[in-house]
Parts: C-alpha cells; structure tokens; sequence
C-alpha cells in the first residue's frame, strides 16, 4: 500500500512542491516548524528507514537534500538550514529541511505553524525559483 508520501509525489495528493527530478521530491511541510520547513523524499522507495537504503539511493537523496537546502537558504532568510531524519511519523524515509536562526528552531516539540495556503505557495514558489537556478 502506497504512503501519503508516495501519493504525493505521484501528484495524487496535493502539494507544495519545491523541487523534484526523476527520483526525488521536495514539498513543504503543512505543519511547520519555520517557514520554509521542507520535506524530502525517495520517489521510489517506501523503506521508513533511511539506512537501509541501498547506498545509491541514500547518496542520491543526501545529494538532492543538499541542493534543495541551498534553494531552501536562498529563498527563506536564515542563517542555517538544520537537518533532521525522525522517520516517526510518517512510514517513509524523509529528510526534514528546517531554516534555522537559533538551535531551538529545531526543537520538534514546540507548536508547529500554520501558514496561510496563499503564504505556503509564495514560498515553494521562491524556492522552486531558487532550486532552478542551481
């Protein structure tokens, strides 16, 4: 049975899409913890466990990440972009992608966001924008 993540990145399930190529995408997370708070994901591989991803697939995916962070930095003003694998909540490898400005962005426990629709999509859009010019 496909994940939400799989559906989304077959465009059954809508998204905010901030980069993809043949194997990987990149969407906003609906509830973020900044603005900008990027998922990525394996098209292809449903494994809830980023290591036991075959080594290709792993490298590709921190490759794709590494790209899509750069977009991400470029688009959101921060003065890092942290990098988090939980793999909790959803059964699919994922990378989260979060701007940071202090340490305690990162904390998963405080009170996600909830940015209007019209804000989410300005911003994937920003970051598409960025991730082309790459």
């Amino acid at each position: 049975m496909a994940t939400i993540f799989t559906r989304i990145a077959k465009g059954e399930i809508p998204s905010y899409k901030v980069a993809e190529n043949e194997d990987y995408y990149a969407f906003l997370d609906i509830s973020p913890l900044a603005e900008g708070h990027t998922l990525v994901i394996p098209k292809h591989v449903e494994d809830d466990y980023i290591f036991n991803l075959d080594d290709k697939t792993y490298e590709g995916l921190c490759a794709f990440a590494k790209k899509v962070a750069i977009a991400l930095k470029a688009a959101v003003p921060c003065k890092r972009v942290g990098v988090a694998v939980l793999g909790m909540e959803v059964p699919h490898t994922h990378i989260h992608l979060v701007p940071l400005n202090t340490e305690g962005d990162m904390d998963f426990r405080k009170e996600k966001l909830s940015p209007a629709p019209e804000r989410m999509k300005q911003i994937a859009d920003s970051i598409l924008s960025e991730y082309a010019k790459l």
